[in-house]
């Protein structure tokens, strides 16, 4: 197996190192470099070849590209007819955009507790959620494992409802060594520059279905259409027609030539990740009172994040102070996430936090360390350092 060569210790870096960070290289500078000089910088045949290259990695049928993930999200809960009155389920240890994107649709996000193991939505608390106004799920995958997707889909078949994949997280990522983005109804992927790849901005949801393809083609481009075999009738090559209330959520050509150069080296991309990842598991399993993410046999991360549990009965100190010791060794150390229904917004909506204990005890000692395909051997070095100090230091 494949290791990374880290060995010895490490002084305190000089330059903060941050939690992610794309990797652009000249290729990537050129493909952009040449839609500008090119006709087309907005809309052009890049944007078309960009959602075919993310189809056929995941093995969909469709794939439709947005100006950012939470605009993809959007955009899949409008397909999935969610409005007034309707809720939909998903998990509180995401970013708000996995829940906003119900708001948005005027329906309700409804919480359900995460698995104590894999930190991703649990199947049986989405049970307990569903009521005869559910119309959706979004399971998120957090951090790069996706969520338990067979049990999911049997309940969402069961109960007639669709199933949003949020897979911010997990592009290159496999369930029961199935590619994700053919799992769910709908599959959500980001390209924000922390990501796996990256197009600056931009999101695309990928799907088997043509009803949902047709929907997210209208509404990320103000409900237009100039396919003539949708037009209500033709008066010239110039004719287009609105059929619903669209958003203006369309990628451009140079994000696109972008995310084409970018993806062609995703698979580079995960295998480094998953080396680092390997590397984080071996030097920490043995530390005391630090507890290192769980796989599901069933799940192959792609790992865009790595958090580790400092228990609180085995430090000295809190969370808190632990954190500040890792920035002060210039380790960008980060908490993913803040759980959606503490935020003031949801607050004000009623949100009950003692309904999630599992997501409260996960965010109560969850830290994220530094993990990027760009990362050097020396970066990982300084990382595990970093944190073998600040555990000696204040571990009881």
């Amino acid at each position: 197996m494949e290791k990374l060569a880290i060995h010895g210790g490490s002084p305190v870096r000089s330059t903060m190192l941050s939690y992610g960070q794309q990797w652009i290289d000249e290729s990537d500078i050129d493909a952009v470099v040449q839609v500008l000089r090119g006709p087309f910088i907005t809309q052009g045949p890049h944007i078309a070849q960009f959602e075919k290259e993310v189809a056929e990695y995941v093995g969909a049928r469709y794939a439709v590209a947005f100006s950012s993930g939470t605009a993809a999200l959007h955009g899949a809960c409008h397909a999935a007819g969610i409005g007034p009155g309707d809720e939909a389920i998903t998990s509180p240890i995401t970013f708000v955009a996995s829940s906003n994107c119900v708001l948005y649709c005027g329906g309700t996000p409804v919480f359900a507790d995460i698995d104590p193991q894999t930190y991703n939505i649990d199947p049986a608390q989405i049970e307990k959620k569903i009521t005869s106004r559910t119309k959706a799920i979004i399971p998120v995958d957090f951090a790069g494992q996706p969520a338990d997707m067979e049990r999911i889909m049997d309940i969402a078949r069961r109960h007639d409802l669709t199933v949003i994949q949020d897979a911010a997280h997990s592009l290159g990522a496999e369930y029961n060594a199935r590619k994700v983005g053919t799992l769910a109804d709908m599959t959500m992927f980001s390209f924000h520059p922390v990501k796996h790849v990256t197009t600056g901005e931009g999101g695309v949801i990928t799907t088997d279905r043509e009803d949902l393809y047709q929907k997210l083609q209208l509404f990320r481009s103000h409900g237009i259409t100039r396919d003539p075999g949708m037009l209500l009738k033709d008066e010239g090559p110039w004719y287009y027609e609105m059929h619903e209330l669209g958003y203006h959520y369309r990628l451009t050509d140079m994000q696109a030539a972008l995310g084409i150069s970018q993806m062609k080296k995703l698979d580079e991309f995960v295998r480094r990740r998953r080396l680092i990842a390997a590397a984080y598991n071996e030097s920490f399993q043995g530390m005391s009172g630090i507890r290192t993410p769980y796989q599901a046999s069933y799940a192959n991360s792609s790992w865009h994040l790595y958090m580790l549990r400092f228990q609180q009965d085995a430090f000295r100190v809190g969370r808190r102070e632990i954190f500040e010791a890792l920035r002060a060794e210039n380790i960008g150390a980060h908490v993913h996430y803040i759980p959606v229904y503490r935020q003031p917004y949801y607050q004000r909506l009623g949100y009950d936090r003692t309904e999630y204990p599992e997501a409260e005890a996960f965010y109560e000692e969850a830290i994220t360390i530094p993990l990027f395909s760009k990362m050097s051997d020396n970066d990982v070095k300084d990382v595990l350092h970093a944190v073998q100090k600040v555990h000696a230091h204040y571990r009881n």
